[in-house]
């Protein structure tokens, strides 16, 4: 490596944690709701543990891992939810089950997820939705295409990268606290 490249790298590290340092000292992040709290301690500008994900993100998590995933099937291994259960009744329960879904769209408006990224998230309910009409395919589909899961998926990555620099200043923090706790003597 030559020292152009070594300082290079040294001031583009440096800008990150500049950057990231400014976001932390002003509670500023383009991703971040109400919900997600940041605090500081005296010593230093680093979050705490009080730096979490948006409410809407962990109550669509929730409802999705209710709809999709919330029963294993006994030797089989293959994990169901209400989605699934309810959307054999014909009609009714697909109709149900793509309210429940939508619910989980508009818990992703909430966090203003980008509209490229919520026509991804409408896209996935209508699927879902579609192959619930179609007799025992559909349903053996459904167990597949998992849609709810799907979306939070979307949802957890658009966080992440929105609060990248956030989480990457606390995991530093971390590890050079257990980097210090964990010296050889």
């Amino acid at each position: 490596m030559s020292d152009k490249q070594g300082i290079d790298e040294k001031h583009v590290n440096d800008n990150a944690e500049t950057l990231a340092d400014s976001k932390i000292e002003n509670g500023l992040s383009s991703g971040r709701t109400s919900s997600s709290t940041l605090s500081t301690t005296s010593s230093d500008a680093f979050p705490d543990e009080s730096f979490r994900a948006p409410d809407e993100l962990l109550n669509a998590q929730a409802l999705a891992n209710l709809l999709d995933t919330a029963v294993r099937i006994p030797f089989v291994g293959i994990k169901v939810g209400l989605d699934f259960l309810i959307g054999l009744i014909p009609g009714v329960g697909d109709t149900l089950m793509l309210l429940a879904s939508l619910r989980i769209v508009y818990l992703g408006k909430k966090m203003n997820l980008p509209k490229p990224l919520m026509h991804k998230m409408i896209r996935n309910a209508v699927i879902d939705y579609g192959l619930g009409f179609i007799p025992i395919v559909g349903d053996i589909i459904d167990l597949f295409f998992k849609a709810n899961q799907r979306n939070v998926r979307i949802m957890e990555q658009y966080w992440v990268a929105e609060n990248k620099d956030i989480i990457d200043a606390i995991a530093k923090r971390k590890y050079e606290e257990w980097e210090r706790n964990n010296k050889p003597e």
